[in-house]
């Protein structure tokens, strides 16, 4: 599938320079800058949505608002806020969807503080606090996922259900082309800023400085992690999502859930035997299409405990 910010990017780059082309894409998947959600889906979900501003640990932390029921916390991939495209819908069916703009995101300003998962987790947890939910699930994809995991491992009192999509517990749990993409997207950050400050993205988002919001990507993405053992005794139920052509590595996606306690035995007859976390990995999806595709909706509305149903 042709993603729209893909195209802005590669088609504002000069078009004899091939090499950059391909670098370009390379940081993109390690990254997960790219998404399939389109941004005229994006500017309708905001004009349809409920929008809100909490100063929390901070930050001037923006939300919007979907469905009634119980909150789900809704925390978007790298560079784009709207990563879950139609899919923000079909969550908010049967439940209550918080969908926040992480630190320097769409419409919740930067600071002077670095990009990190744990402090943006700080802040999840501080807006949970906030809206007087007690505890909320919360479902992140990519850096988003990543940041929800800090929240369950930072702050367990405020985690109810965990959902992780597309996402790594050690940094070498993605391809190696993947880390090393990692450590050029600060230097690159010139780049692309200017491309996606071109695109439809860059329209709907035009307070976004998008070069320093790569540069701040970068230096997080860089930075080698292992919380395999804070994984190992998490306390939040939780749903791993990975697509069947990740830029997650499969021997990982397994690690990551034998670290949650699956992968242990077999379930028995009964299934008395399974664990009490679950494991998806979706067909005919990869990092990018993963967080817009027509069945993660069903499988976390099933694990969530509501009927959940896709749009469209």
């Amino acid at each position: 599938m042709e993603h729209a910010i893909a195209a802005a990017l590669v088609s504002s780059m000069p078009s004899e320079d091939d090499m950059l082309r391909r670098d370009f894409l390379k940081t993109a998947m390690a990254t997960a800058v790219l998404t399939a959600a389109l941004p005229v889906q994006a500017k309708e979900f905001l004009a349809m949505s409920n929008e809100h501003f909490a100063d929390v640990n901070g930050q001037h932390l923006f939300y919007s608002v979907h469905g009634a029921g119980k909150p789900l916390m809704l925390l978007h991939g790298g560079i784009d806020p709207d990563s879950f495209g139609n899919n923000v819908a079909g969550l908010a069916k049967g439940r209550q969807v918080i969908a926040v703009h992480l630190q320097a995101h769409g419409r919740t300003p930067d600071s002077d503080r670095p990009l990190r998962s744990e402090t943006m987790a700080d802040d999840i947890a501080a807006l949970i606090g906030y809206l007087k939910l007690g505890k909320a699930d919360i479902m992140g994809y990519s850096l988003g996922a990543s940041v929800a995991l800090q929240t369950a491992i930072r702050h367990p009192d405020a985690v109810d259900r965990l959902v992780v999509v597309s996402a790594a517990m050690r940094q070498d749990g993605f391809y190696p082309e993947g880390v090393a993409a990692f450590r050029q997207l600060e230097a690159n950050a010139a780049t692309f800023g200017p491309g996606v400050k071109a695109s439809p993205l860059g329209e709907t988002y035009p307070d976004v400085d998008w070069t320093k919001l790569f540069r701040k990507v970068g230096d997080l993405t860089k930075r080698p992690f292992d919380w395999s053992a804070d994984v190992a005794k998490l306390h939040a139920r939780t749903l791993l999502v990975f697509a069947d052509a990740d830029a997650i590595r499969p021997e990982h996606m397994v690690e990551f859930w034998k670290a949650l306690g699956g992968g242990q035995r077999d379930a028995g007859i009964d299934g008395s035997l399974r664990p009490a976390n679950e494991l998806a990995i979706l067909p005919n999806t990869t990092h990018y299409t993963l967080p817009v595709d027509p069945m993660l909706p069903q499988i976390v509305g099933r694990f969530l405990g509501a009927a959940l149903k896709a749009i469209g």
